[in-house]
């Protein structure tokens, strides 16, 4: 009789961005059941899988260390095997394996569906990385979802057809494949069937959806779609281009409960020369208009944006204007990045490269004068009434109980703490009033166990 080959425990780690979680979940779910587990502890593991990401420098950095951690452990002896995945591997499959001999195999982005025969043993392959754009893109696998019971990432879209200057994701991930609406809602509705009462709709480009499938359809159609599906309260839409929004997009976030009062819009600047050199096909005027249409049909609406400091011929007074546009925009929520000389990108050879000392400053400007503007929003929330997705206690403290409002966004924005919420479980959506607030949180008394 013919053994059975032992169980193997292993570990991932996952960096970046949520899209990569979500990738990270389709491994998970790949491991055939009876052959492996997964654990937590990656020194109890005998296969570590590092999904990791390429899109900056400091990306680029912390893949590299964690990889050189995990392959540590490989050397002591408590590890068996070192898989590479994602966007670094793709990026620098060649250089990779010559530099780090430690790692047994690396896994491109769409190559994912590779890792459990790799580690299985059925395949030798070091380096398994094929065409970004593979157009037969495995929708219908199925994925483990990492996050907590009640909420999910789900994403619409790979890849992006963009041409931004900066920007090495389209080489990374080829161009923009939409799934079908009939894909889309089948995933939501079994993970509704889960206890999920959250989704967080994510894609390179949101509001590019469907432009590429045969017929056209459009985000419009999607969340139309969506909103029927039974057990869905909040629908959350990330990383909407500004340039185009498709028909009847904002008259339906406007009218749709499900539609959480939420929109994350990369803006990237504000001045026009930046913005052409940017290549991102859009103007600084149409920006405040978009932006004004949104405050204008959608006064509850809280818009989270990211803008890129110190990009090739950024001058003082381009900054300046950016500056000014945080107080004109006054935006909930406000990420920034320093621009990174990414090689293989169009603004890697641009003239009037900005000096790191110089990035860094305005980085830290920026950020300073945006939380004066989220401090005084948050303010202003007091005395309101809000509904509230409950997550739990505290690390702190049993007795204070922690939660978010639709306006903060899984693991990327501020909390808000609630008080006398014994016996609510998580993911139940209560009604409550905001008490306090901090420059980034929010201090809420429960009124009634809701939804």
């Amino acid at each position: 009789m013919t053994s059975r080959p032992p169980v193997q425990r292993v570990h991932f780690v996952s960096l970046g961005c949520p899209k990569n979680r979500v990738d990270t979940e389709t491994m998970l779910a790949g491991l055939p059941a009876g052959r492996f587990v997964v654990t937590a502890d990656a020194e109890e593991a005998d296969v570590v899988v590092v999904n990791t990401c390429a899109f900056v420098d400091e990306a680029k950095q912390e893949s590299i260390d964690t990889i050189l951690d995990m392959a540590q452990l490989k050397e002591d002896g408590k590890l068996r095997k070192l898989v590479v995945a994602g966007c670094l591997s793709q990026r620098y499959p060649t250089e990779l394996a010559e530099e780090m001999p430690e790692v047994d195999h690396f896994v491109g982005t769409n190559d994912l569906g590779t890792v459990a025969k790799l580690i299985g043993g059925e395949s030798d392959a070091r380096i398994a990385v094929g065409s970004p754009d593979r157009r037969d893109f495995d929708w219908e696998a199925p994925r483990v979802n990492s996050m907590p019971g009640y909420t999910a990432y789900l994403k619409i879209a790979e890849g992006c057809s963009n041409a931004c200057a900066f920007c090495i994701i389209p080489t990374l991930r080829g161009p923009q494949r939409s799934r079908t609406i009939a894909s889309v809602v089948q995933e939501a509705r079994e993970l509704a069937s889960k206890g999920v009462v959250e989704l967080n709709l994510i894609a390179q480009d949101l509001t590019a959806y469907g432009y590429d499938l045969k017929p056209r359809t459009n985000l419009t159609a999607l969340l139309e779609a969506l909103a029927e599906v039974d057990g869905i309260h909040w629908i959350r839409l990330f990383y909407a281009y500004p340039r185009s929004f498709p028909k009847g997009l904002i008259e339906l976030m406007a009218k749709e409960p499900k539609i959480a009062p939420y929109l994350d819009m990369p803006l990237q600047h504000i001045a026009d020369p930046v913005l052409q050199r940017m290549a991102r096909g859009t103007r600084g005027d149409v920006i405040r208009k978009r932006v004004g249409e949104l405050r204008e049909k959608l006064p509850a609406l809280c818009i989270r944006t990211t803008f890129l400091v110190g990009f090739p011929g950024e001058t003082d007074a381009d900054f300046r204007q950016l500056l000014a546009f945080l107080d004109e925009g006054r935006f909930e929520r406000v990420g920034a990045f320093a621009y990174s000389h990414e090689e293989g990108t169009p603004s890697y050879d641009m003239p009037g490269q900005v000096p790191e000392a110089v990035k860094q400053a305005r980085l830290e400007e920026l950020m300073y004068h945006q939380r004066g503007i989220a401090r005084q929003i948050n303010r202003e929330m007091v005395g309101r009434p809000v509904d509230v997705l409950v997550e739990g206690t505290s690390d702190e403290s049993d007795l204070v109980w922690v939660g978010r409002t639709a306006q903060q966004a899984p693991e990327i924005d501020g909390k808000t703490w609630l008080s006398n919420t014994e016996g609510v479980a998580p993911g139940r959506i209560i009604k409550a009033v905001v008490r306090q607030a901090t420059d980034y949180d929010l201090v809420a008394e429960p009124l009634t166990i809701g939804l």
